[in-house]
């Protein structure tokens, strides 16, 4: 039995220690990252998602935005400077890839098909794993490290504004991603006979 894609999915790990040392340039991982996307599957091929892929100055601004909207809330000094310390290790990365859910799409599908209006957004996040997924495992294949972090919908009006995101996307993770300065730790797994049942 053929196990390529089970390797690679095993080689997708949350990298959390990120550098700049990146041997492709910004239009080889635009590629990348823009086909892994148009590869994933989307329920009645809604293609849905929708992304920024933040390289350079935006990069470093995505996770400012991040900063100056925790220390909004995060009111403690030595809490925010554990909080800030942690911001760091998400900027000192290649780039960020923003995504978004285009939310028009999943509006547009629940008129036309009231039947299934209740399932489209459940099915919107489908599909938005399936990008995420996707695009962590061909950062993976290609020696690259990345995290996935969800600071949405705190920063969500700053990213729009920055970037001017359309309207109708809305922000569902941010994935950070560069260079891997230390590998992951041990996964652990539950027990299979808690998670699956084979029915014949």
């Amino acid at each position: 039995m053929k196990e390529e894609l089970l390797n690679l999915a095993k080689q997708r790990r949350s990298i959390y220690a990120l550098g700049k040392t990146v041997d492709f340039d910004k239009n080889e991982l635009t590629a990348l990252i823009k086909e892994a996307m148009k590869a994933a599957p989307s329920a009645f091929n809604s293609q849905t998602t929708r992304a920024i892929i933040a390289f350079g100055d935006s990069h470093d601004q995505v996770w400012e935005i991040v900063r100056k909207a925790l220390r909004d809330v995060v009111k403690d000094d030595n809490a925010f400077a554990q909080t800030s310390a942690k911001i760091d290790t998400f900027k000192v990365a290649f780039a960020t890839v923003l995504y978004f859910t285009d939310m028009d799409v999943v509006h547009n599908l629940e008129k036309q098909f009231p039947s299934y209006a209740d399932n489209f957004y459940d099915w919107s996040e489908q599909a938005m794993g399936n990008a995420n997924f996707a695009v962590w495992t061909a950062l993976a294949e290609n020696g690259l490290g990345a995290n996935l972090q969800h600071y949405n919908p705190l920063i969500d009006d700053a990213i729009h504004l920055a970037f001017d995101v359309p309207a109708s996307w809305r922000l569902r993770a941010e994935m950070p991603f560069g260079s891997v300065e230390a590998p992951a730790g041990e996964k652990e797994f539950m027990d299979d006979a808690d998670r699956f049942k084979v029915a014949d």
